[in-house]
């Protein structure tokens, strides 16, 4: 993996395998995408933990996939406009028209897709 490589974070991390958190994180990883976890409960995801709460040290974050219901993503509005990726994911179940505004005034793309399907599909770029 290059090393210099813009990051992923998941936002709904989860270590339960079911959740498509989990196959999310899985399939970033296959590709050799560099990822961080947050999530509600601690907790490893192969080589990396998951938090439960922001990570002021990520300068690297290109891309944040969602996987947190809208009445969930309030407390993440301030951080991912200062946290300032490129783009912001919202996954099926994700869908937030006023966080999309915040953000894109903020000058942050968004989109309303699914990551596992991006990746599959080879439209997945960091």
């Amino acid at each position: 993996m290059n090393n210099s490589q813009k990051a992923t974070l998941i936002i709904g991390a989860s270590s339960n395998e079911e959740r498509y958190s989990y196959k999310a994180f899985y399939k970033l990883k296959e590709s050799n995408h560099k990822v961080y976890a947050l999530g509600f409960r601690e907790g490893m995801l192969s080589d990396t933990q998951i938090y439960t709460y922001h990570q002021a040290t990520w300068t690297d974050v290109d891309t944040v996939t969602l996987y947190l219901g809208a009445t969930r993503q309030e407390p993440y509005f301030e951080y991912l406009v200062k946290l300032n990726p490129r783009r912001v994911i919202f996954n099926p179940g994700t869908e937030n028209e006023e966080f999309e505004n915040r953000l894109k005034e903020a000058g942050i793309q968004t989109e309303q897709a699914c990551t596992l399907v991006l990746l599959a599909t080879n439209q997945y770029q960091s």
